[in-house]
């Protein structure tokens, strides 16, 4: 498939995020990135279920979902009901993430599973079939605007020959500090989903610059 471009909300105009909204309707974007963040899990709040409403009532693109709270299962139906169609739950949040998974699915969105900088790819080995999405943190979680860890390239790599090693279907996401510099290279090592934040919002012209990620070949 041709690369998928989500920018993430969080770092969107809060005051303005109707008019946010319109304008990555009206984009190349793929999808819509929702940071869901409880202050436990990582030191930052962010949006609740109202706000995920609200945003869905006003996308006329799939939400992509990231959860970075501890103990996601208590949630799974609610973030549904919301207006969640992907769910990123993090490895390291999950003690049965198999059962995580599986619940996810049953709600009928798809399953994302999000590591962290320092969390190795081989935890998912035995998993690697029930995700739809394995998103590769390029950043510690928990804030926008951080500088991109180089070593995620090769980590992108090493998921990437797992997924060929067992015949997954598995799609590799990259959250994290992704611009125009870094995003060609992510994509030839292996990425097929990007998540892009304050590059694209803090841009001259955000609609733009989504279309220039979108563009790379």
């Amino acid at each position: 498939m041709s690369h998928l471009i989500a920018p993430s909300i969080l770092s969107g105009d809060f005051a303005n995020l109707g008019k946010d909204i319109e304008m990555l309707n009206n984009s190349a974007a793929d999808w819509i990135h929702v940071d869901i963040m409880d202050g436990v899990f990582v030191p930052n709040i962010s949006f609740g279920f109202p706000v995920i409403k609200a945003i869905k009532k006003l996308a006329a693109k799939p939400l992509d979902v990231h959860l970075m709270i501890i103990k996601p299962d208590r949630y799974i139906h609610r973030f549904k009901e919301a207006g969640a169609d992907n769910l990123i739950v993090h490895f390291e949040a999950c003690t049965h993430l198999h059962r995580t998974i599986q619940t996810i699915k049953q709600e009928g969105m798809r399953a994302g599973v999000a590591l962290n900088p320092h969390t190795a790819v081989n935890n998912l080995e035995a998993i690697i079939h029930d995700v739809d999405q394995l998103m590769i943190m390029s950043v510690n979680p928990g804030f926008g605007g951080q500088r991109f860890i180089e070593q995620t390239y090769q980590k992108i790599e090493l998921v990437r020959n797992l997924i060929e090693k067992t015949g997954a279907n598995t799609k590799i996401e990259v959250d994290g500090g992704v611009n125009l510099t870094n995003a060609p290279k992510l994509l030839a090592v292996g990425a097929h989903i990007l998540v892009s934040g304050s590059f694209i919002f803090g841009s001259v012209n955000p609609m733009e610059t989504i279309s220039a990620l979108k563009g790379i070949s």
